[in-house]
């Protein structure tokens, strides 16, 4: 596939959606558009009636996705089964490896698990991002040449890839909105500069991979388009005003979440702004509940950037918990963390109601996209 990249970006993607799916981009998008889930209330009943059944280490378990290559030797599989046997894990991110390895991990771990885990992945220019033997496309951007009936399509192929591989929960697309110069750390990973049309190919690429049955992860809220540094490293800081976030880098995750779509990511970001303590935003409660569930009304899933990050070193899985995320990805010391939440909740500090809460919603996801 390496050679289609030297062909313009609409082209390269127009051949790969049209020549995988037999119809023309046009055609597919609008046979394959995603209607609202018939299913809500036998997916709630189903999420009722199986974290009734979960004891308290099966349902902290399912709030966790820790990172794993994608590797199938014998020592790589003995971790990934003691993560799904022993402390009940609700997923995995999957690292770099290759698609056909995957599988294999993911086939092992459906044999493992009593309640089907969450197989993500980042592949913000394909699948090729982590796999080395999958295809990679150009960077969202240099897709200014596509239009959101295309963008629609190419997201029902990565979908078409990712469950191929074992896949079911892309963590993307990029959804921030960079300063008209391109600069700042997310640079070339973000659609741009125009908050509309940011919000259209996100809106568009993230119905195209649910429509093809992969759960999205719009990321990362509150926008870090403009924050200085890298998250990776430190806490990244976003010096904006109240209203200039909400008008421009909240406007893609706004319309997201008026779509129904399923999951935002809450990055490692400061906005004083919006939090005067300065927290990061996986750990702030105000970021999370008034401004991503409260102003937003977004009630699909809430997940943390990677908390093995350095701009996550102000807090700690608990914190995120009890701030208001669903999953948190990623923590530098699974076992640990979970056995912290565990002795919260049955101290009372972190409310069990709380806990089933976040299980039901994540069931009920898990149940919409057929895994359960």
């Amino acid at each position: 596939m390496k050679p289609l990249l030297k062909i313009g970006a609409a082209g390269l993607l127009f051949a790969v959606v049209a020549g995988c799916t037999g119809h023309s981009a046009s055609d597919n998008a609008q046979s394959q558009q995603p209607e609202p889930s018939d299913y809500t209330t036998e997916a709630l009943a189903w999420a009722d009636s199986v974290v009734g059944k979960m004891t308290i280490e099966e349902k902290v378990g399912q709030l966790f996705m820790p990172a794993v290559y994608s590797r199938s030797d014998a020592v790589s599989m003995e971790a990934v089964r003691h993560y799904v046997e022993d402390i009940h894990v609700g997923g995995f991110v999957l690292l770099k490896g290759t698609s056909a390895e995957a599988r294999v991990l993911s086939d092992s771990v459906l044999r493992w698990s009593r309640v089907t885990p969450l197989i993500g992945m980042d592949a913000e220019w394909g699948l090729g991002m982590r796999f080395s033997d999958s295809p990679s496309y150009p960077v969202n951007r240099n897709l200014r040449d596509v239009d959101a009936v295309r963008m629609f399509d190419y997201g029902r192929e990565i979908a078409r890839q990712a469950r191929i591989s074992g896949v079911n929960l892309i963590l993307g697309p990029v959804a921030d909105v960079v300063p008209p110069d391109g600069g700042g750390f997310i640079g070339m990973r973000s659609f741009g500069s125009d908050a509309g049309r940011v919000a259209d190919m996100t809106v568009a690429y993230s119905r195209g991979l649910e429509s093809g049955a992969v759960m999205s992860c719009a990321k990362h809220f509150p926008g870090h388009g403009s924050a200085s540094g890298d998250s990776h490293k430190s806490l990244s800081v976003i010096r904006k005003s109240r209203e200039a976030l909400l008008r421009e880098d909240m406007e893609p995750f706004r319309r997201y979440a008026g779509e129904g779509l399923s999951g935002i990511m809450v990055g490692h970001l400061s906005a004083p702004s919006l939090d005067s303590t300065g927290r990061g935003s996986s750990y702030s409660e105000i970021i999370i509940q008034d401004y991503l569930r409260g102003e937003l009304e977004f009630q699909g899933l809430v997940l943390t950037d990677a908390l093995s990050m350095g701009g996550a070193s102000g807090g700690d899985a608990l914190d995120a918990l009890k701030a208001g995320a669903d999953i948190v990805l990623c923590p530098a010391d699974t076992r640990a963390e979970i056995t912290r939440v565990i002795e919260s909740v049955r101290s009372g500090d972190f409310p069990e109601s709380d806990l089933d809460a976040r299980v039901r919603r994540i069931l009920f996801y898990k149940y919409r996209f057929r895994l359960g």
